[in-house]
């Protein structure tokens, strides 16, 4: 019988997960279509791989495991499976059509939505997913300033000229990559020591865990425009889950020009650029970035109804008050454990992570276990807590509760050193990026 939601239970079995993987392997390397997905962030043998369907705040493997779903498909559900206005709005839609041979209706309309929703949203172009819209912000940046270089601190995609700074950068020219280098965040020192007159635009994420320092972002602000230097926000984390105008608006910082994707759809595919009049205007005849897909209408239609159930249920709101509490929750836990060194959980309240200090060692194997364990619970678990507003006060106890019980497991393993031995699966693979590091390129 499949695993459901409950406390001390057996591990679920995955053989038709495991069977899809193998077939899967044989056509389609590496597998997954999104890293975040894929079975080098869950640990081989142990979680499941392929997911059949979801339900509000959970979801259900091809083995009909169910799982209460932390992850909200990486992002992109800022209110949950199947939501039935968005789901509504759908279809709805689906029996006008899909993409027609003139302009849709809802371009307009959309736009006009997000122009009276983001602060610096005086113009706005759509496509189809994050990295378009990021790679389109750094060309438009660069025909506007007549310069060149790059500076980037978070994650922005596959695209030649942000892949050039990681360490899967083989198949870009090399020229590609000197116009490109990245920052510290919260490190306002070494943002100036690359910023000079060749840089056309800073990109960077608000935040990813750690909160800005005091006066950090208005600092990279004011230095961008005192250089001429375009600044580039990248919100598809902030957008929509921090406040309804994404951190331009929680943190009273207008930049340039912004890029939004995840949340805005409730899983839809869907991409904004956002940004000031005279910037956008380049589109008009000198920058080119038109796409097909990017006036699909279905993708639209979920948007105005996302935006909607956003609005009329306050759910900036409600994920900080609900992430708040499971935040607090999990920390007390670590605390009352003696492990607080060891562990923690930190964020803003709409997206949390659990982190794992150096001291216990191959941080990966303890991941792979403590993920191991939170499965066996019936929680699919990456480390992160991507709110929801289909996730319950409900959720968040029972969370907990899985937490008590998987905490002193982890410290048992790690004061014992046998953490290998308890795997039932590969350990976790590191994640490529790198978000820090400044000014420097990876070794070959």
């Amino acid at each position: 019988m499949p695993n459901t939601v409950a406390l001390n239970q057996g591990y679920p079995t995955i053989s038709e997960s495991l069977k899809l993987y193998e077939q899967a392997k044989e056509i389609m390397p590496p597998v997954t279509q999104t890293m975040a997905k894929g079975p080098g962030q869950y640990s081989l043998g142990a979680a499941p791989i392929y997911l059949k369907k979801g339900k509000g705040s959970r979801v259900w493997d091809v083995d009909g495991n169910e799982y209460l779903d932390w992850n909200a498909a990486i992002g992109p559900l800022s209110l949950g499976y199947a939501w039935p206005a968005v789901d509504k709005a759908i279809i709805d839609q689906l029996g006008d059509g899909i993409t027609f041979s003139l302009m849709h209706e809802l371009e307009y309309k959309v736009a006009e939505r997000l122009h009276q929703i983001i602060p610096n949203a005086e113009a706005i172009r759509i496509s189809k997913s994050g990295a378009d819209v990021c790679s389109a912000a750094v060309r438009i940046a660069r025909a506007h300033t007549g310069r060149e270089k790059i500076l980037c601190c978070g994650y922005h995609g596959w695209h030649d000229w942000y892949i050039a700074v990681t360490s899967r950068a083989n198949g870009i020219p090399s020229s590609v990559g000197e116009l490109t280098n990245t920052f510290d965040y919260n490190n306002i020192e070494s943002l100036k020591a690359s910023l000079d007159s060749s840089v056309a635009a800073v990109i960077m994420e608000p935040f990813v865990f750690d909160r800005p320092s005091d006066g950090y972002l208005q600092e990279v602000a004011r230095l961008c425009k005192e250089n001429g230097t375009l600044l580039i926000f990248d919100e598809m984390w902030t957008g929509f889950r921090l406040a309804l105008g994404g951190a331009q608006e929680y943190f009273g910082i207008k930049p340039d020009l912004a890029v939004y994707s995840k949340a805005v759809a409730n899983g839809m595919p869907i991409a904004f650029l956002t940004g000031r009049r005279d910037v956008m205007e380049h589109f008009n005849a000198n920058v080119f970035f038109f796409t097909t897909f990017g006036g699909e209408a279905l993708s639209l239609a979920a948007t105005m109804a996302t935006l909607d159930e956003l609005e009329r249920l306050n759910v900036p709101a409600d994920l900080a008050s609900k992430g708040q509490a499971l935040m607090d929750g999990y920390n007390s836990l670590a605390e009352s454990l003696r492990m607080q060194h060891l562990t923690k959980c930190k964020g803003y309240p709409c997206r949390t992570t659990i982190t794992l200090e150096a001291a216990v060692g191959n941080a990966l194997e303890v991941k792979a276990y403590f993920q191991q364990e939170m499965i066996c619970r019936g929680v699919l678990w990456q480390g992160n807590h991507n709110m929801m507003a289909a996730h319950s006060m409900n959720d968040i106890d029972y969370t907990l509760k899985a937490y008590a019980q998987v905490l002193p497991l982890i410290k048992d393993a790690v004061e014992k050193g046998d953490v290998a031995s308890r795997l039932r699966g590969k350990p976790l693979e590191a994640v490529f990026r790198k978000v820090d590091n400044f000014n420097m390129k990876p070794k070959s």
